[in-house]
């Protein structure tokens, strides 16, 4: 059975007061999300959805990824939606969301926002997620160059993102063909705003998933650190099934954070 073997780190950054990325490690679930910058309480809509999606995917363990990923996304909204409703401080407030699930044959990613997935093969980086933001669509519609991306005022506009509004856009599934030796990074822009993809692929490579994750994190706090920074790196094993609930990173270590967390525990 395929699944995964990780770490995860998640670090304020230098700027920021507090932490707006929440993350979860699993063995067979793994996600990064990020409060969308300037909104209000970006750490309860990040934390409430990591939540809700890591929790669909650990209470019913072996159902279709997809599966689990829409309706884990769809209980997100609920409780972004119900959090505003009882303090209307939240309201706006939203998260991007990367994850990944897997069902010990198949992976699914599931992508929303400007957080990103990326797959590392025999030392090939590859970008697995498209950027919602507005200067990605640019560079679709070829009106900017890749490499001004970085100097544009408007990079940080995110066009599509996870909030309680029941009428939104899409979220992108992704079915990756992983197999065994494959490493994944889930990261949040405080990490591939900062740090290029050559660089990104040279430690994503260091051997152990703990000490890549370390290692990228780290170049992202001494390239200015000036956003939350996060790095979810993810080893496909096969073996046999694992018991284990997994490990929460950043706003999600936070019970309070956490809209509505249900009967499902995801501490170790």
């Amino acid at each position: 059975m395929l699944r995964f073997s990780g770490a995860g780190v998640s670090d304020v950054g230098l700027v920021r007061p507090h932490n707006e990325d929440a993350a979860f490690v699993g063995p067979y679930v793994a996600v990064v999300a990020d409060g969308v910058g300037g909104a209000a309480a970006g750490e309860v809509a990040a934390a409430t959805a990591a939540y809700a999606v890591a929790a669909t995917a650990l209470g019913r363990m072996g159902e279709e990824p997809e599966e689990l990923l829409l309706d884990g996304l769809e209980a997100a909204r609920t409780n972004i939606r119900r959090g505003v409703q009882g303090d209307l401080t939240r309201l706006g407030m939203a998260t991007t969301l990367t994850a990944v699930v897997c069902d010990g044959r198949r992976a699914v990613l599931a992508h929303i926002g400007d957080s990103r997935g990326y797959l590392l093969r025999g030392g090939d980086l590859t970008r697995l997620t498209t950027d919602h933001t507005y200067v990605q669509r640019l560079v679709s519609r070829g009106e900017l160059r890749p490499e001004e991306v970085v100097r544009h005022p408007w990079r940080n506009v995110v066009l599509r993102s996870l909030d309680g509004d029941p009428v939104h856009e899409g979220v992108d599934l992704l079915p990756l063909a992983v197999r065994t030796g494959d490493r994944l990074l889930l990261c949040s822009d405080g990490l591939s705003d900062l740090v290029p993809e050559p660089i990104i692929a040279e430690l994503l490579a260091v051997a152990d998933p703990h000490s890549a994750a370390a290692a990228l994190t780290s170049a992202a706090l001494e390239a200015g650190g000036r956003d939350n920074v996060t790095a979810v790196v993810l080893d496909v094993v096969e073996g046999p099934m694992v018991v284990g609930d997994g490990q929460p990173l950043g706003a999600l270590r936070e019970v309070a954070n956490v809209v509505d967390p249900g009967a499902v525990r995801l501490v170790r």
